[in-house]
């Protein structure tokens, strides 16, 4: 059944980060240099603020707890403009890296003071790198346990850092130890020929032409499935500071800055978008 694209409400998501927080990078690695850093954090996040204000589209901001607590006037922006606010990690450490222990310790510290500085409670969790691959279901324990209501960590193609088999869409994943079941809201991915291949976000949406964008809204939409876009405040960024990093990765890391936000802009014209909490609830995933 092909279903109208413009009745398809998609779920609109940034992973509120700077532009150091980039994962296996020597560069980059010590927290404790981060202090030190040019940033870039707030000047973009206030742009897509900005742009969503304009536009009257309401999304989700996982935020990162370092971030947060370095800038609590950030996420009370955030909040204040009626968005979602919700948490990335403290520390942006991938998951399969970390011991439960670890894990629980980085969620509780990222939830406090996220919801200190913006008011609201955090109910949504995505992973670094979507870093919740096959061995790590544990990590669904820990968000029971911490409170935390859905997820949005998994990747449902190969990936560089791992990826997760799954639905292509929005589910209940029982696959945690205990089998306690967590509403989750997998990236997006079209099908082409035998591949899954990602085009809503991140370095996938820098790189991939509008058309091909669109191709991917297309299918989905038409299955009546939604797309979930994620991008960050260094997607926005072309004057981003660069540091040393393997050819494949500057690749990765830098390709398409300039049209990122004319890209972002097109989509806010052309599809509905909403939070991934209020998209959970219509679904009935999310109890109230």
């Amino acid at each position: 059944m092909n279903h109208d694209t413009n009745t398809i409400t998609n779920a609109l998501s940034f992973d509120i980060e700077d532009w150091f927080h980039m994962v296996g990078i020597d560069a980059v690695e010590d927290p404790d240099t981060w202090p030190s850093l040019p940033s870039i954090v707030v000047e973009q996040t206030n742009w897509i603020v900005q742009t969503l204000s304009e536009a009257d589209v309401k999304a989700t901001f996982f935020m990162l707890g370092w971030v947060a607590e370095r800038y609590p006037q950030l996420v009370k922006l955030i909040a204040d403009a009626g968005h979602e606010l919700a948490t990335h990690s403290y520390w942006h450490r991938r998951v399969f890296e970390l011991t439960p222990d670890n894990f629980r310790e980085d969620l509780m510290r990222s939830i406090e003071v996220i919801e200190s500085a913006g008011g609201k409670k955090v109910l949504g969790f995505r992973a670094p790198s979507f870093s919740i691959t096959p061995g790590t279901e544990w990590a669904f324990d820990v968000l029971h346990d911490v409170g935390l209501k859905y997820d949005a960590s998994l990747f449902p193609a190969k990936r560089g850092h791992g990826g997760y088999p799954c639905p292509m869409k929005s589910h209940m994943f029982t696959e945690a130890p205990s089998g306690k079941p967590m509403p989750e809201l997998p990236m997006s991915v079209m099908q082409v020929g035998p591949l899954r291949l990602p085009f809503s976000g991140g370095g996938y949406l820098r790189l991939l032409p509008k058309w091909a964008i669109y191709k991917g809204f297309k299918q989905l939409n038409s299955a009546g499935e939604l797309v979930v876009v994620y991008l960050h405040p260094r997607d926005f960024a072309p004057d981003c500071p660069r540091v040393d990093m393997p050819l494949h990765r500057k690749f990765k890391s830098y390709v398409g800055l300039k049209h990122t936000k004319s890209k972002l802009k097109a989509m806010l014209k052309r599809y509905r978008f909403d939070t991934c909490e209020s998209i959970l609830r219509n679904q009935k995933l999310l109890a109230d």
